[in-house]
């Protein structure tokens, strides 16, 4: 097993219209162990800024103390709120510093910028970015991700139907990975505020 897979997680952020979403699994388990349901893996940046981590769950603890400490340092030297793309570009350039002894985290940023709307993007464990328009995914469950995420979302979608289409394809996904589940957080972000839900899913 690889040891990204040790711990099992499934996240994914979409894109609607002036609206973004991410939602994550709650699951902590030590491979087949499952030790608990209230795992967050899905962290506040700012305002209308989040960030989703999977992988090795030590690591993600790790990133998330140093993302904190390196928003503060900007906010005291920029005085002014970190910009999604900013913020993707400072955690691609952190986790690159330790490309050859890399934290075993793939994190999922998803904001909504006041000038370019909607972002969304994923890297892997050296800081490679991917940026998207429609969606990405991270963790163990990223495959059975892939193909439902293709097949449920659509272009300009509202606050409240994008919820629904990330809702139901995050508990269609992790139904059918046997290290990620047991309920499930989604966070809607538009010009107005976020919104936050929690979803139940099968327990076994």
């Amino acid at each position: 097993m690889s040891i990204m897979q040790y711990n099992g997680s499934a996240i994914v952020a979409m894109c609607g219209k002036d609206c973004v979403a991410i939602a994550s699994d709650m699951r902590y388990g030590i491979q087949q162990q499952t030790i608990a349901c209230d795992m967050n893996k899905i962290f506040e940046m700012g305002d209308k800024l989040f960030i989703g981590l999977s992988g090795l769950i030590t690591d993600v603890q790790t990133l998330k103390q140093k993302f904190d400490f390196r928003l503060k340092m900007y906010a005291l030297q920029e005085n002014r709120p970190i910009r999604p793309k900013v913020f993707s570009n400072l955690v691609s350039n952190i986790l690159y510093e330790k490309r050859f002894g890399p934290y075993f985290a793939e994190p999922v940023i998803a904001g909504l910028d006041e000038k370019e709307g909607p972002f969304i993007s994923v890297m892997d464990l050296i800081g490679a970015p991917c940026f998207a328009k429609d969606f990405v995914v991270s963790g163990t469950t990223s495959e059975e991700l892939y193909g439902v995420c293709e097949a449920f979302w659509k272009k300009d979608m509202g606050p409240d139907e994008l919820f629904e289409t990330i809702s139901q394809a995050l508990l269609a996904a992790v139904d059918r990975d046997c290290l990620s589940g047991w309920g499930a957080i989604v966070h809607v972000i538009t010009k107005d505020g976020v919104t936050t839900k929690k979803l139940k899913s099968r327990q076994d």
